[in-house]
């Protein structure tokens, strides 16, 4: 069963252009820092964990007053039993969008080949060379990150690619890097950090406004598209 430890109803920023609500999944494979769902992440045992039979009880009172339900974490396809819930969300007629940082290309690719995916939207941790100490994983875990890039730059389904930009951990040259590895991606997001109270690790900063131009103009040699998020 997938495990279901939050619940946003109504956003009009997690799927562009949809009404959308958020169901986040409990726990995650990879240790970033700067993660703003710790509690999440980690698993603490700290969060009420959400039923199923609440959770589908509440999107059939919403359905034909939302678009969409986005799958975000924790990172969802941890869960064997994802493909399960996805149908079952798809059955009553909602489109999905997937969170995911990338780490489990082959159930990615089983997802959104069998139509199960509407959008993707892929964690940039960094540049290659900053992945293990930015993601909080060893390097064997970079081909399966390399392996989804790759699928998703195929134009298989649409998609974005994102980094939350944090000043202890990036700079120009991670982004020039980040530009070249992902060069004539649909879109790509350079997300502002914010500090939720929540952190694995407290005590991260977010870089100037200035400075997350000056990186969105560094990527836009290699991604047509480019935007700052601000959180």
């Amino acid at each position: 069963m997938v495990k279901i430890s939050g619940l946003q109803k109504t956003t009009l920023i997690d799927y562009p252009g949809k009404i959308a609500a958020t169901v986040f999944t409990g726990g995650c494979n990879f240790r970033c820092p700067y993660c703003h769902n710790a509690s999440i992440v980690l698993d603490t045992g700290n969060i009420n964990d959400i039923s199923d039979e609440e959770l589908f009880d509440f999107l059939l009172r919403r359905k034909g007053l939302l678009d969409g339900v986005c799958i975000s974490g924790g990172e969802p396809l941890l869960h064997d039993d994802i493909r399960q819930f996805i149908e079952r969300i798809k059955a009553i007629g909602f489109l999905v969008k997937l969170d995911t940082n990338g780490s489990f290309p082959s159930r990615l690719k089983e997802l959104v080949n069998d139509g199960l995916i509407d959008y993707v939207a892929m964690d940039i941790k960094n540049s290659p060379a900053g992945y293990p100490r930015t993601a909080g994983i060893s390097e064997n875990m970079l081909p399966k990150i390399e392996e989804s890039v790759a699928f998703l730059l195929e134009g298989n389904v649409d998609y974005e690619f994102r980094t939350t930009v944090v000043r202890e951990f990036h700079t120009i040259e991670d982004l020039l890097e980040i530009g070249k590895w992902i060069k004539g991606a649909r879109r790509y997001y350079i997300q502002d950090f914010i500090d939720s109270g929540d952190l694995i690790k407290p005590g991260l900063t977010a870089v100037d406004k200035s400075m997350l131009k000056s990186f969105a103009e560094i990527v836009r040699k290699y991604v047509p598209s480019v935007q700052i998020r601000y959180l």
